[in-house]
């Protein structure tokens, strides 16, 4: 079984989950446009990392039985970014 990691940072590291999970799936660029209701140049822009329409992308994740969870990106507290700098004076 294929698992996508969690988080993704680029199109370009979206675009090779993708295709990992396709190919995992045994499906060609032909069958998942054709489940996805694309066509073949929209699957192989959204696994080149390449532009492409969120309702595209959205379209392509059902057919691979994906779901888009999004969630806040945050910085580190105050206190987290203290507690690296102290962990760091504790090794001299």
């Amino acid at each position: 079984m294929y698992l996508m990691r969690d988080t993704v940072l680029l199109p370009t590291d979206l675009g090779k989950q993708l295709r990992q999970l396709r190919e995992s799936q045994g499906l060609t660029v032909k069958g998942l446009a054709e489940k996805a209701g694309k066509s073949r140049p929209v699957i192989y822009r959204l696994e080149n990392g390449e532009e492409s329409s969120v309702s595209s992308f959205l379209a392509v994740a059902a057919a691979l039985g994906l779901t888009l969870q999004l969630s806040r990106a945050s910085l580190p507290t105050l206190e987290e970014t203290a507690g690296f700098f102290s962990d760091d004076a504790d090794d001299d």
